[in-house]
């Protein structure tokens, strides 16, 4: 690993192996199950120092520094993907300090960046696994990325950080294993998955199913279903960014009336840009990854998977954890509504809670694209010994 100036330079994927099968919460088992992860900075000798990053939606193992390759996510790791998505916020001297800090990031389980996923070969038949991929749940991505962590030797995480779908992972992991964390950093998360949420990962399940080329799922050997994964895409993407911002980036859009192909003619750059964020997006992710992360995050149930009573009997599991909750005050992704409610559920069962309102006009995408704006209160969270 090269260190640069206020950069982590060149790093590398590793990849972790689980010496036994994995169980599922459905009740399966995958076997093997292999997770690549990165990690930046130092694990120091007590191995407390650790802050273990989950991912958004479509992100990666790769969340800071420069990664121009990775085989085992080819044709996937295009140069959109080469670069961290959060090199602005991790490095010597940035947030997530690494002078201090080790932070690890890993794929998800049924991810397509070197995670095992759908696309993985099945042992059992020699060819993908495409649709016989078992559906996962967000207890099963958290519970294999503990197995990564008793394999590294870390038993409490100083901290645990996620934006979105990710932060709704830091949450899970708080309340089903207290003691192995101590701080926890939810951003634009919610408790649960809201009636709009569950529209538009319906829409965006049915575009990809409904594309002629997804047989199924089982389409490794032939076409791939590319228009429905761009459309499932630009239904996705006008929750993740602003109005305004989509109005901002839009004008430098070049209409070209014939974009599509089919019957539907482009007359406006917004237009433009969204069928742009649709067909780039098929040529760094696997639709059936995809799936089954939607799917995931459509069955959020914090209470049913941690075994609870009642949300209060999860939550005070946590009271000698610290939580820092971040909103952005213009997302419609994850409404500033759903923070409130998590930190006035957080109160009531006596867990130390803060909470910071971040002001963007780029809405949800805010959390991956204004690192300014987050940094001093992430350095703050986590210099925790001043709370």
């Amino acid at each position: 690993m090269t260190a640069l100036a206020d950069s982590l330079g060149v790093v590398e994927t590793e990849f972790f192996t689980m010496e036994k099968s994995f169980p599922l919460q459905s009740g399966q088992k995958l076997e093997p199950v292999t997770l690549a992860y990165e990690t930046y900075g130092k694990l120091n000798d007590a191995k407390d120092n650790a802050i273990l990053l989950f991912h958004a939606l479509t992100g990666s193992q790769h969340a800071a520094g420069f990664n121009p390759s990775l085989p085992a996510a080819q044709p996937l790791w295009v140069d959109e993907v080469h670069t961290g998505w959060w090199d602005g916020f991790i490095g010597p001297g940035k947030a997530l300090n690494t002078d201090r800090f080790s932070v690890i990031c890993v794929n998800y389980l049924g991810g397509c960046y070197g995670s095992t996923g759908p696309a993985s070969i099945d042992p059992t038949t020699g060819r993908p696994y495409g649709s016989t991929f078992p559906r996962i749940s967000i207890s099963d991505v958290v519970d294999s990325q503990l197995a990564l962590l008793d394999h590294l030797g870390i038993e409490t995480l100083h901290a645990t950080i996620g934006g979105s779908v990710g932060g709704m992972m830091c949450v899970n992991l708080a309340a089903r294993y207290p003691e192995r964390v101590k701080n926890v950093i939810p951003i634009a998360a919610g408790l649960g998955v809201t009636a709009l949420q569950r529209i538009h990962i319906f829409e965006q399940c049915n575009a990809i199913e409904n594309d002629p080329n997804f047989a199924g799922g089982d389409y490794y050997e032939g076409p791939t279903p590319d228009r429905g994964l761009a459309l499932a895409r630009m239904i996705g993407h006008k929750v993740f960014v602003s109005l305004r911002a989509m109005e901002e980036r839009a004008r430098d859009e070049i209409v070209d009336r014939n974009e599509t192909g089919g019957h539907i003619q482009i007359v406006n750059p917004i237009e433009s840009y969204m069928w742009h964020q649709g067909t780039k997006f098929v040529k760094r992710f696997d639709a059936n990854s995809y799936l089954r992360i939607m799917e995931l995050w459509q069955t959020v149930d914090l209470v049913e998977q941690a075994d609870g009573s009642n949300l209060d009997s999860v939550l005070r599991r946590c009271r000698d954890q610290r939580f820092m909750v971040f909103t952005i005050d213009s997302d419609v992704c994850y409404y500033p509504d759903e923070q409130e409610e998590m930190v006035r559920a957080l109160k009531r069962a006596g867990v130390p809670v803060r909470r910071i309102t971040v002001h963007s006009e780029k809405g949800h995408d805010s959390f991956l694209l204004d690192p300014d704006l987050f940094a001093p209160h992430l350095i703050d969270t986590l210099e925790w010994e001043r709370w």
